[in-house]
C-alpha cells in the first residue's frame, strides 16, 4: 500500500501573494512544510505541487521534488493532477501554508488498509475565542459516524440550547484513495460549497463520507501577515531552544 504525500503550493494567494515563498527563519515557508511531511512516518513519497516557475524554482534550489501541474482552482483537484502522474494508493494532502504541522499529527489521518472510497480530515478544538470568529478558520460540524455534516466560516452550531459544546475547526491536512479524488475532480461544485468556497463541502453535498478525525494541534495555518508573523516567532523560539534544525 503506497502512500503519497502532496503539498499544494499556489502563488497568487489572495490575501498573502507569493507566502509559499515567504521567508521564515532564512528558509521559505515551503521548505518547512516539506521537511515537516517527511518527518511522519509511513509516507512513501513527499511532492510539492504548484503551477508556478517561481516556486519550481525555489524548490530546485532547496531540493525539493516539484510537480507542476496546470493551474487548479482548488488544492484537492491539484493533488488530483499529481495521482495521474505519480502511481499511489493514497494521497495524502498537507497545505502549503502550514510550517508549524507536527509529524505525528500528520500520521494520525494515514490509512492502515485499502480501501475503495476514502476521504478524510484532520479537525481540532478552537480554544481561541478571536480564532472561532476568524473566517479563515473552517469550522466543522460531525455527525455520530464522526462524518463531516457542514463545514462554515461562521460558527456552527449555534448554542441556542446549550452551551455545553465545543467548536472546532478543520486542518488543511487530508488524505484520499484515488476513487475519491477523482470524484473530487469529475464533480461540479454544489451551491454550497460555492457560497462558503470550501472545498470539503462537495463531498457533504453529494452525501459521500468525510471522515474527520479529531487530533491536539497547535498548528497555524498562514492566511494573513499577523499568522505569518505569528509562525515567525515560534519559529525563531523553537530554533533558539534548539528543537528545530534548518
Amino acid at each position: 500500500m503506497k502512500i503519497v504525500a502532496v503539498i499544494p503550493a499556489r502563488y497568487d494567494s489572495t490575501r498573502l501573494p507569493g507566502k509559499p515563498l515567504a521567508d521564515i527563519a532564512g528558509k521559505p515557508m515551503l521548505w518547512w512544510v516539506y521537511h515537516q511531511v517527511k518527518k511522519a512516518k509511513g509516507i512513501d513519497e513527499v511532492y510539492l505541487a504548484t503551477d508556478s516557475e517561481k516556486i519550481k524554482q525555489v524548490c530546485q534550489k532547496e531540493d525539493i521534488p516539484c510537480i507542476l501541474t496546470p493551474s487548479c482552482a482548488t488544492s484537492t483537484e491539484r493533488v488530483y493532477q499529481v495521482s495521474l502522474q505519480v502511481k499511489g494508493d493514497f494521497y495524502l494532502c498537507v497545505n502549503g501554508d502550514e510550517p508549524l504541522i507536527d509529524p505525528k499529527v500528520i500520521e494520525k489521518i494515514l490509512p492502515t488498509h485499502p480501501e475503495h472510497f476514502f476521504a478524510a480530515n484532520l479537525m481540532t478544538k478552537i480554544s481561541d475565542p478571536v480564532e472561532a470568529l476568524d473566517s479563515s478558520n473552517i469550522k466543522v460540524a460531525v455527525g455520530p459516524d464522526k462524518n463531516a455534516v457542514y463545514f462554515s466560516r461562521n460558527l456552527i452550531p449555534y448554542p441556542k440550547s446549550t452551551i455545553a459544546y465545543a467548536f472546532y475547526k478543520h486542518l488543511g491536512v487530508l488524505c484520499y484513495s484515488k476513487d475519491a479524488l477523482s470524484f473530487f475532480a469529475h464533480t461540479p461544485k454544489g451551491p454550497l460549497e460555492t457560497i462558503e468556497d470550501i472545498n470539503e463541502l462537495r463531498f457533504v453535498e453529494h452525501q459521500k463520507p468525510l471522515t474527520m478525525i479529531l487530533v491536539e494541534a497547535k498548528t497555524l495555518s498562514v492566511d494573513t501577515k499577523k499568522d505569518l508573523d505569528e509562525v515567525r516567532r515560534r519559529i525563531e523560539s523553537r530554533l533558539k531552544k534548539g528543537v528545530d534544525e534548518k
